[in-house]
Formats: C-alpha cells, sequence, structure tokens
C-alpha cells in the first residue's frame, strides 16, 4: 500500500497536469484509506474549489478541523469556501472566530481583508487592511484597500489619507485618483485638477487609466464651474469607455418592448401562489434617481435592514427558469416569456432566503437593485406582500447624472448619449406599463420632493411600508451602516438641492439627449 504522502503526492501532480476527474478518484481513495492524514483534506478542499464545487471544500474543510481544531488557516478556507457557495450567513458566523487574528504577511492580511469586505464585514476587513500596510508601507495597492473600506464606512478624512499615500507611490493610479476626485465636493482653492492633469500625461498607453482620469477631471472641473473643459474630460471618458465594451443597444429595447406584451394585466389579474413572505421591500427605478438616498430612510429605521444592491432576484429567476425546461434561457426574450410557468412560490421563497442579509434577523430588508424595475410584474407575482417602491426624477437631470457616473460592470447604456437617451424610453415605457397593469402596487417617491421637502414624504413611504415614523429616518445620514454605491459619500450628508437642473450647464452638449427625450414625451 502506498504511503499517504505518496498518494497525496500523485493527486497533486493530477491536478497540476489538469487531470481532474483522475485527480478526484485518487483524492478519495487516499481519504478513504487515510481518513486521519491532515494534508488529504487540505488537498480535498484545494480540488474541490478547483472544480468549483465549494460546499465539497467545506465538508473537506471540516474533516481537517476535526484532526486540528481552530487552526486559524483552516478556518479562512472555511470561510471563503462558504462564501463561494452562497452560505453568507456560515461564512460571517466561522470568520467571528477570527476576530484576534493578526497576520505577519501583507498579502495574507489583505486577501482575507478584501474576503471580508465581500462579506460585508468591513470593519473587520479594515483591521487587515490596516495591518497589511503596517507590513508592507511600501505598497500603494493596501493603501487602496483601505481606502476603500474607509470609504465605505464614512470615514472620509482617512479615505483621503490613505489615496494621498497611495498616490505618492503610484502616481498613476488611475483608481485612486478617481476615488479622491468624488471624496469631496471640490473649490477653486482646494482641489487635485493639478494632480489629475499630470496623471493624465501618464495614461497614454492605457485607455483604461486614461478614461478613469478623464472621469475624476469631469468631476472636479465640474465642483469648481469650469463647465466646457469638464465636458470634454467626460466625452473623452465615456467614450473610451464604450468603445472598449461589447454591448448592443438593441438587445435591452427588446427586451423591455418583450416585458410588456408579455406581462398584460390579464396575466398580472390571474395571481399566483407566490411566497407570503412580507420582508423585503424593493426600491427601483433608473440609477442616480435618489434609490440610494431613499434606501438609507428606510435602513434606519430599527426593524429594517439593507440587503444593498442584490442580484438575488434575477439570479434566482434564471434559477427557475432552468427548471422548467432543463437548460438555461438562450437570450433575454426567452427569460422573460419562460419565467411565466416558474414556480412563483419557490422564486419568492429563495429569493429571500438569499438576498436576506446575514447577521441579526429582523421585520424587513431593503433590496435595492435599480434593475429591478425589469422584474416588478414578477416580484408582485412572486411575493405579493412585498413593497416596491419607484423612484422618479427629471428626466434630464437623471441621464446626465447617469452619464457623468463611470459605473463598474454595469449600465452599458450609459456612455453614449443616443443609446442612454433610447433606453430611457423604453425604461419609462416599462414602468408606466406596470403602473397601468399594476395599479396600487407600487409607491412612488419623486426626487425632487423628497429633496426640497423630505419631513411628509419620508411620513408617506413609512406609512406605505407600514412602519412608524422614527427620528432615525429623517436623520438617516447620520446611519453608521456602509455603503457601497456610487452614492456612497452623498448619503453621508443631509438632503440637498444642488443636483436639481445640474444639466443645464451643459444644456448644448446634451442636445442630442434632449431631443430624444422630448421626440418621445
Amino acid at each position: 500500500m502506498s504511503t499517504a504522502q505518496e498518494l497525496e503526492n500523485e493527486v497533486r501532480r493530477l491536478m497540476q497536469a489538469g487531470q481532474l476527474r483522475e485527480a478526484a478518484d485518487a483524492c478519495d481513495r487516499l481519504n478513504q484509506q487515510h481518513p486521519d492524514f491532515l494534508p488529504a483534506w487540505i488537498t480535498a478542499s484545494d480540488l474541490a474549489l478547483r472544480v468549483n464545487e465549494p460546499l465539497i471544500s467545506v465538508r473537506a474543510i471540516d474533516q481537517a478541523l476535526r484532526l486540528a481544531p481552530g487552526r486559524q488557516e483552516l478556518l479562512i478556507r472555511r470561510v471563503d469556501s462558504l462564501a463561494r457557495a452562497g452560505e453568507t450567513q456560515a461564512a460571517v458566523d466561522t470568520a467571528s472566530l477570527l476576530e484576534d487574528l493578526v497576520f505577519q504577511s501583507a498579502p495574507a492580511a489583505s486577501s482575507f481583508a478584501l474576503l471580508l469586505n465581500r462579506l460585508r464585514l468591513h470593519e473587520q476587513a479594515r483591521k487587515h487592511f490596516l495591518r497589511a500596510c503596517e507590513l508592507e508601507p511600501e505598497e500603494g495597492q493596501h493603501f487602496y484597500n483601505l481606502a476603500s473600506v474607509e470609504r465605505f464606512l464614512g470615514n472620509l478624512d482617512a479615505t483621503e489619507a490613505a489615496l494621498q499615500r497611495c498616490i505618492e507611490l503610484r502616481p498613476a493610479d488611475s483608481d485612486a485618483h478617481l476615488m479622491r476626485a468624488g471624496l469631496r465636493t471640490q473649490t477653486t482653492e482646494r482641489n487635485n485638477v493639478q494632480s489629475l492633469l499630470n496623471a493624465y500625461a501618464l495614461t497614454n498607453d492605457s485607455p483604461r487609466d486614461r478614461l478613469r482620469i478623464c472621469y475624476g477631471l469631469a468631476k472636479e472641473l465640474e465642483d469648481i464651474e469650469d463647465h466646457d473643459r469638464a465636458f470634454e474630460y467626460l466625452q473623452e471618458g465615456s467614450k473610451l469607455r464604450r468603445d472598449g465594451m461589447q454591448y448592443t443597444p438593441a438587445n435591452d429595447l427588446l427586451s423591455m418592448q418583450t416585458i410588456r406584451s408579455t406581462f398584460t394585466r390579464e396575466v398580472l389579474e390571474r395571481g399566483s401562489q407566490g411566497h407570503v413572505s412580507a420582508e423585503p421591500i424593493f426600491v427601483i427605478g433608473m440609477p442616480r434617481s435618489g434609490t440610494t438616498l431613499v434606501e438609507r430612510i428606510l435602513s434606519s429605521h430599527s426593524v429594517v435592514r439593507s440587503a444593498g444592491e442584490s442580484q438575488a432576484f434575477a439570479v434566482e429567476l434564471v434559477r427557475q427558469c432552468e427548471k422548467v425546461n432543463k437548460q438555461p434561457p438562450a437570450n433575454a426574450g426567452e427569460l422573460v416569456t419562460r419565467s411565466l410557468d416558474v414556480d412563483f412560490m419557490a422564486l419568492g421563497e429563495n429569493y429571500v432566503n438569499t438576498a436576506r442579509p446575514a447577521g441579526e434577523r429582523t421585520a424587513h430588508f431593503v433590496d435595492k437593485m435599480p434593475l429591478n424595475f425589469l422584474y416588478a410584474g414578477l416580484i408582485h407575482l412572486a411575493l405579493p406582500k412585498a413593497k416596491i417602491i419607484l423612484l422618479e426624477r427629471d428626466p434630464m437631470d437623471t441621464c446626465y447624472a447617469v452619464y457623468k457616473t463611470l459605473f463598474e460592470g454595469a449600465f452599458p447604456y450609459s456612455y453614449d448619449l443616443v443609446e442612454l437617451a433610447n433606453y430611457f424610453v423604453e425604461y419609462r415605457k416599462l414602468v408606466s406599463h406596470w403602473q397601468e397593469v399594476m395599479p396600487g402596487a407600487m409607491h412612488v417617491v419623486r426626487y425632487e420632493e423628497i429633496v426640497t421637502n423630505p419631513q411628509p414624504i419620508i411620513e408617506d413611504l413609512l406609512e406605505y411600508c407600514s412602519l412608524s415614523f422614527e427620528q432615525g429616518c429623517r436623520e438617516f445620514f447620520n446611519n453608521p451602516d456602509v455603503s457601497t454605491t456610487a452614492s456612497a459619500v452623498q448619503v453621508r450628508s443631509d438632503v440637498f438641492t444642488s443636483s436639481i437642473g445640474k444639466w443645464k450647464n451643459y444644456a448644448a452638449q446634451l442636445k442630442p439627449l434632449a431631443e430624444i427625450l422630448e421626440h418621445a414625451q
């Protein structure tokens, strides 16, 4: 009989050769013959992650922990595997066992901190990012990571200090420059325009970095009211972003048209056996329309928590559609039509269990994924007791706010004025359709009203959600919860009206957008 070490070496050799099936068979033999050989279970965990089986990885790590209870590196592996499996609460519970962990390696500290960040354990992550900075004070990436978590936590002075150090170490770091530009409203006396221009000159060979510096310049130049130069850089940045994307606008427009034709009043009135949960509160609308503001107001209530911009509904919808004919939908149109045949009870129940924030359970949670406006009809069928709040904002202000924002991996229509306008027109048709075929199912909040006269709007909003008024909802800017959206800085201050009508500073440049919107009215 081969020794345990010989068998493990063979498993590792097969994994390196890409012979994963053979490696799995050999690993099974190893664990059966030598169940108390610790390295074998670690290898089994690695192999399971290699083939995207995180729950099998968890089981292997649990066997390893049986042999070495409380070993920190095994607990870290367990957190990672649980997170990959979507078992967020279990991952958080395991991470709580590591609160006293002190790394001696900066890469290890940083890697674990990034994992904690994904689990929304930002305070815990901050400790390890600080440790990474301490261990490797000349590595700019550590300071950028620290700045990101400080920003999430609302520690703006600390964010700025970390970014300053990052930029000192890496003058061309476009991500750091862009984040710093968005931290404050810059003034003619205090701004980073020259630093951004210096970085701009270093980005000739990198479209990715060039476009980020352009967005930073556009933001700071707008702050100091140099509007013409601001828009020039915004145009350059948005064109670079659009040119680097593979995106077919017609697909999005057709999807929204298909949704309107599929979800008729008759379809929605026939009802369904949806899940009875009243936990979810959906906040929908175009991005930059005030969705984050409303989410912060609601999550400041004592019985409401934030689930952030969760993709759980869309993911679960695809999963349920796959069950209809045992394969994923070929395109968005097929997803829409097949969705009529899903198990609405399962859709609602699985969504709630997935989207519910980890930690102490409350009566409600807020899901502020803007794109859920596509699924308002399905949400109504799968979760008939859920609340749906629709944000509305002046079309030109909305579109300009979207256009000037650099989104990561989302909203591909936002980098060309004509494509943005056409998308917005179809969006408005769809949300108007929902209001027509589901009368009373959505509560509309106008951005302009909530920032000019917040008290009555907040009271109406809470009443719609069957929540008592709490002063914390009016003082949402004191909410210590993290915010990871594009509005993470703005939500740390009280409502302001300065964004109303801001598009008018660029009326000439935005004429192609305005003409399409006006023609559609």
